[in-house]
């Protein structure tokens, strides 16, 4: 290894030297060399042996902490300042020509202004580093949805957390060629204050400038940044969908397969859903993994909805993630995986609340303070996170790099409230499945800003992620009908649901398979239903509760209950969304509240 280092010190190319035959690309990356600085300049290749080197380099520099490789191979501990632990929204910015195309939901700022500002900030901020390039592609090769990005970074967690998340380096030129489409990213940490953190999109230009951040959320540019805020708007442009959501795959033991999309807001089992694994009584069906978080979708030549999964890892929430909850995650990432603020043992392991094992009796906790059950301090920080390998996934879909994508049959949006929602319905048409995913809300748990459980509405669980005008963005989706021949499918599920004692009302988990079961039964056409005031619900005789221990009838119908006066008030609730949004809200979504209203 000693050879390949001392000739990465003196090689401002990188390993391997994939110095890209691309002018434009090239200009940029002088260019911004020029404003910010850097002592050197490393090319990402992607290869196997700059993996090796990045990582010893990570460790001896103290960014990442070697764990026990016998117990976890491959895996690696990370700290972040604890001012600088999660996405934060007031920071992040749409740059769009005009306030009103940015819209009421985000926050904007004069295009012009805000890139005199960053380039100040940038100025000289890499003096002392290394100025990483990093090409990559969100998407699998050779996908005409597949788009192709270039962060520049002075971070070497960043380039390792990239590493997994998208595919880099050699196979990201390739696609990129002479072109000049690509998404241009620079992030700098800066001296992480938070009073210098901006994540900023400018989506007319196709370019995200973040700093003053070193948490995945900000700084992983090809996430949310491109995957949904620029994508959302290229989207809108192209005639193509970047959505919030997971997807999986449905097989039946007769061989019939579907793909599901699902939208659900944090905390709301996302990850969960896309690992899920059948109960016992659902024996030879399978769920696959296509991914947990984004889905980018576009109508294909027969008519149907394609999707794929732009990235090709996982950045999931750690605390509660186990055994019982997701058994294939825990498979996951028990090797190759980078763990950020979450509590380290003695014995070079990892723990977190939720944890299948026993909380140690004393370890290190996320800040690095000791730390023994006694302490009034979570030992994880909530948000702590693990970046995993997708082909370490037990349950990782064969068409997971299919260029054509996967045709979606259903499309699913979900929040956890404790009250009104039943735990399924199926919207009556497309129109009305944009209203359903339009009103989404959840409600607030400790964990999040304001009082726990008071109603946060989160439109398909793109609210701080839509790139311009959330009204512009509900008129995007009804006008996508035009160009889907055979739309999916649109339902809407609960798995929150609680009785007066506060007690949930569905098992959820595995169970959900149950409710997966009918989705699929209702798209191949084989499951009845009944026509309710706010969608088509199943039947009981349609519902397989086969083995679900004291859940019969009585608890079928309460959990699927409709209570008028409780959607009065949910209804009034809508309003508070509708009115910020109401300027350019389309007329359909006033007209599908008015039919509710005459329904219930």
């Amino acid at each position: 290894m000693s050879t390949i280092a001392s000739e990465l010190k003196n090689t401002p190319k990188g390993l391997g030297g994939h110095h890209p035959n691309n002018a434009v690309l090239s200009k940029w990356v002088v260019e911004t060399a020029a404003l910010t600085k850097p002592d050197s300049i490393f090319w990402c290749d992607g290869s196997e042996v700059e993996k090796e080197y990045l990582t010893e380099q990570a460790v001896a520099q103290g960014v990442l902490v070697k764990l026990n490789q016998e117990k976890l191979p491959g895996c690696y501990y990370h700290r972040s300042n604890p001012n600088d632990v999660a996405r934060v929204e007031q920071c992040t910015f749409i740059c769009t020509d005009s306030q009103e195309d940015a819209g009421p939901t985000n926050n904007w700022a004069p295009p012009a202004e805000m890139y005199a500002k960053l380039k100040g900030m940038l100025a000289g901020s890499m003096i002392g580093r290394t100025m990483f390039v990093i090409p990559y592609l969100m998407g699998p090769p050779g996908s005409p949805m597949t788009k192709v990005g270039v962060e520049i970074t002075d971070s070497i967690y960043v380039v390792l957390n990239m590493r997994i998340m998208a595919r880099i380096g050699k196979v990201a030129l390739e696609q990129l060629g002479a072109s000049d489409e690509f998404n241009r990213g620079v992030h700098s940490m800066l001296d992480l204050n938070p009073d210098r953190r901006f994540i900023v999109h400018f989506p007319k230009d196709n370019t995200i400038i973040s700093v003053g951040s070193g948490y995945g959320g900000n700084v992983l540019l090809g996430k949310k940044c491109l995957a949904l805020r620029i994508g959302s708007y290229l989207g809108r442009d192209q005639g193509w969908m970047a959505e919030h959501m997971l997807l999986l795959g449905v097989e039946a033991p007769t061989g019939e397969k579907m793909y599901v999309a699902a939208a659900f807001p944090s905390a709301c089992g996302k990850t969960n859903f896309a690992m899920l694994i059948p109960p016992p009584q659902f024996a030879g069906w399978k769920i696959t993994t296509i991914g947990d978080d984004i889905a980018w979708m576009k109508p294909g030549p027969d008519g149907r909805l394609y999707a794929i999964n732009p990235e090709n890892g996982y950045f999931g929430v750690a605390p509660g993630t186990n055994r019982k909850t997701n058994p294939n995650a825990m498979t996951t990432i028990a090797r190759d995986t980078i763990y950020t603020n979450v509590a380290l043992k003695p014995d070079g392991t990892v723990w977190w609340e939720g944890h299948d094992d026993p909380a140690p009796a004393e370890c290190l906790d996320w800040k690095g303070n000791p730390w023994t059950p006694a302490s009034k301090e979570k030992a994880a920080h909530p948000n702590s996170r693990f970046t995993a390998p997708s082909l370490n996934n037990p349950a990782l879909d064969a068409a997971v790099n299919d260029p054509a994508g996967v045709p979606v049959s259903a499309i699913i949006f979900g929040g956890r409230r404790a009250t009104t929602m039943p735990l399924v319905v199926q919207a009556f048409n497309w129109s009305h499945g944009v209203y359903i995913g339009a009103t989404m809300g959840s409600e607030t748990t400790a964990a999040a800003v304001g009082v726990a459980g008071q109603v946060r509405r989160d439109p398909m669980a793109m609210l701080p992620f839509c790139g311009y005008n959330m009204s512009l963005y509900f008129r995007h989706w009804l006008n996508m009908r035009k160009l889907i021949k055979f739309p999916p499918l649109i339902f809407t599920v609960n798995w929150f649901r609680k009785d007066k004692e506060g007690k949930f009302l569905w098992p959820g988990y595995s169970d959900n398979m149950r409710v997966l079961n009918w989705i699929f039964e209702r798209c191949a056409g084989h499951a009845g239903a009944n026509e309710t005031a706010v969608g088509w619900a199943p039947k009981f005789k349609d519902f397989n509760t086969t083995g679900l221990a004291g859940f019969g009838e009585k608890e079928f119908d309460e959990v699927q209950k409709i209570d008028r006066e409780e959607w009065y008030r949910e209804l009034l609730l809508q309003d508070e969304l509708f009115f910020k949004l109401y300027e350019r809200l389309p007329k359909e979504m006033i007209f599908q509240r008015e039919l509710l209203v005459s329904r219930l």
